[in-house]
């Protein structure tokens, strides 16, 4: 689909320029929310190829990871919920965490009602729970924003660090996707320059099965269920590629995982007492983490046979990908719609002249990028 990298990156950007990305980031929105509505700046929010050339726009740099944690920022400060009809929660490191009370406090100034404030809360901590557990890539989320208008309509975009390739990948969620799970393929996509092997991904359809398994062996009787897990874990072969995937590819793989050494047994029987009826049920348990959902499903496989998807769920990757096709073809038309509005955005926003030329400089620079040849 594209081409973009996302390195990790420190520093913080001047205070000239986070003065004018305000401005813009503030102009655009406006102009977006005022013609097309909140739900509809939401479902840009949610798209990584917009949300990246929205922070290229607003002067950020194209592949950095510190993108994501800026253009949040940015956001943060410029647009709310009387000028602007969003409010945001959330953000980077400790920030991410307080969602928890931001979330409610918003959504009464908002006069939501109870039910649509119950439903975000539950968003915010079922995506964070997946995307940290239940896909289980290698990378640790540290930034974690929830974008959300009156209505219940949200967004919610993640960032998680794999410190020892010193790269990030992104996760974007929109409400509109969860048609009935969300621990079935929920994501609107996930942005990152490299496709991982060996990836369990417990979201995926290829999942089903080993989710259903799962929850049978955990409500089934404790014991035999820590009697299978001690047994495999002083068995002679201790990684899952050892397991699962064929001995003449072993060493290939670049994720490694062990079955747990230490699991909470206490844990396992409070699930047993709870008799989870799904496996969306079972996640949302306290104390139910990457641990736990990686042994039941290494079991699931090799005691049930069931299938497990191994493949890695990012959609937006490959350093030279997109224009010829490879991995998929990038959608010209919607990618073109999404042009024309940004420039018309920055055309009519209230900004001074010399900040639309540079503004629409830096968005045909990047075009550059994602198109190779774009404006030839």
């Amino acid at each position: 689909m594209s081409s973009i990298t996302l390195p990790l990156h420190h520093g913080h950007p001047p205070q000239f320029l986070l003065a004018r990305m305000k401005k813009l980031a503030s102009s655009i929105s406006k102009i977006l929310i005022e013609d097309k509505g909140t739900c509809e700046f939401l479902k840009r929010l949610a798209d990584p190829l917009w949300f990246q050339s929205f922070g290229c726009v607003l002067g950020f740099d194209w592949h950095s990871s510190g993108l994501t944690t800026v253009v949040t920022g940015v956001l943060q400060r410029s647009i709310n919920l009387e000028n602007h009809g969003i409010m945001i929660a959330g953000g980077k490191g400790k920030k991410s965490i307080s969602t928890r009370s931001q979330i409610p406090n918003l959504a009464t100034i908002a006069n939501m009602t109870g039910k649509k404030i119950s439903d975000l809360v539950y968003a915010d901590k079922m995506t964070a729970k997946v995307d940290n557990s239940a896909v289980q890539d290698g990378y640790n989320l540290y930034h974690h924003a929830v974008f959300f208008d009156d209505k219940g309509d949200w967004t919610i975009i993640q960032q998680g660090m794999n410190s020892g390739i010193k790269m990030a990948r992104r996760y974007h969620w929109i409400s509109d996707r969860i048609y009935s799970s969300y621990l079935s393929e929920p994501h609107s996509g996930i942005i990152c320059d490299k496709i991982h092997r060996d990836v369990l991904d417990m979201t995926a359809h290829d999942s089903l099965e080993t989710q259903k398994a799962s929850v049978d062996l955990i409500n089934g009787n404790p014991n035999n269920l820590i009697t299978s897990i001690k047994k495999l874990q002083n068995a002679r072969f201790k990684t899952m590629d050892d397991w699962i995937f064929d001995h003449n590819s072993k060493g290939n793989t670049e994720l490694s995982y062990e079955m747990p050494r230490h699991l909470n047994w206490k844990t396992v029987k409070k699930i047993y007492d709870i008799q989870p009826r799904n496996y969306e049920e079972f996640v949302t348990i306290d104390g139910v983490g990457p641990s736990l959902i990686r042994a039941l499903a290494l079991i699931s496989q090799l005691i049930y046979g069931s299938k497990t998807s191994w493949q890695d769920p990012v959609q937006f990757s490959f350093a030279h990908g997109g224009k010829d096709g490879v991995p998929f073809p990038i959608n010209r038309n919607t990618f073109d719609r999404s042009i024309k509005f940004l420039k018309e955005a920055i055309e009519a926003g209230e900004i001074s002249g010399e900040e639309k030329r540079t503004a629409l400089k830096r968005l045909s620079s990047n075009l550059r990028i994602i198109l190779p040849g774009y404006g030839q």
